[in-house]
């Protein structure tokens, strides 16, 4: 879903879509493609604002000349990091559709609806997990004994807890919980456990029947917690898994720079120059 205005970026966001700003040497939706296609993806449809089409394309397509131009200079390194790009669109196909009105993450949902038909995954742009195993396999490899909706977990301290959806679970294997409830920020008091919500799901096709039905909130919006909660109602089971891995918000500028950090530092170019840099500037503080 990339149909955010990214309010909480600007004035930077004015220029450049939110999901394309970048995490070092590549944006934040580079990094949830390379999990998708690492995950078996195929077909990923991205849910879009009126408008926006056109930046996610011109990133996403081949650039010939540019090629051209890297291979005359012998720019190897940087050809290698743009043919990587095109790996991706090689693999997976693309389709888009629109959320003319920004109506909650579950109305964002059901605009893809008529382009899916069968159980799918859902990747929320601000949530980046570096870990071996892909978010999504791991939901994946669950989903397919389950057969049922799966919410990407994590396990956080008390004194973070309040600021994320968390989940009222009941215990069935070490890492995979059935989900009893879902409380929107809680109090460290009344957390029902240290299991946050991560933006990462598999759903099926009931999950849109009952998307399409939900009554939207005070504010007018369908969330799709607020869908697992109706469900969950009715009896139907929802699973969370945890996930093993680091989880990189990028919900706002300041857990961007966060990110941008830890990525930078692990990066296998320039980590170990930025940790000697980051010594020197602590030197002259």
């Amino acid at each position: 879903m990339i149909a955010g205005a990214g309010t909480r970026f600007l004035p930077i966001s004015k220029a450049v879509p939110k999901e394309l700003l970048p995490l070092v040497d590549k944006p934040m939706v580079q990094y949830l493609l390379e999990e998708a296609m690492y995950s078996g993806v195929k077909e990923v449809v991205f849910v879009i604002s009126p408008g926006k089409k056109r930046e996610v394309v011109d990133y996403l397509k081949k650039s010939p000349k540019l090629e051209k131009l890297l291979i005359e200079r012998e720019k190897d390194d940087l050809l290698e990091r743009v043919q990587h790009l095109e790996e991706i669109s090689k693999n997976i196909s693309f389709s888009f559709a629109v959320q003319k009105e920004p109506l909650g993450d579950g109305h964002a949902i059901l605009q893809a609806k008529k382009l899916i038909q069968e159980p799918c995954g859902v990747f929320f742009t601000d949530d980046i997990v570096d870990a071996k195993t892909p978010c999504l396999s791991q939901l994946a490899q669950t989903f397919r004994t389950s057969k049922k909706p799966m919410v990407a977990l994590k396990k956080l301290p008390k004194d973070r807890i309040s600021h994320y959806g968390v989940a009222d679970v009941e215990k069935i294997t070490s890492r995979v919980q059935k989900i009893k409830g879902l409380v929107e920020k809680p109090s460290a008091e009344n957390a029902p456990s240290d299991l946050a919500v991560l933006g990462r799901y598999i759903i099926t096709p009931e999950v849109f029947d009952y998307l399409k039905k939900q009554t939207p909130n005070q504010k007018g919006e369908i969330i799709l917690a607020d869908t697992f909660e109706t469900m969950i109602k009715d009896g139907k089971m929802i699973y969370g898994q945890e996930i093993e891995g680091q989880w990189m918000e990028c919900g706002d500028i300041y857990r961007w720079l966060q990110s941008t950090m830890y990525f930078a530092l692990k990066h296998p170019t320039y980590g170990e120059d930025l940790k000697k840099y980051l010594k020197e500037i602590n030197k002259i503080k």
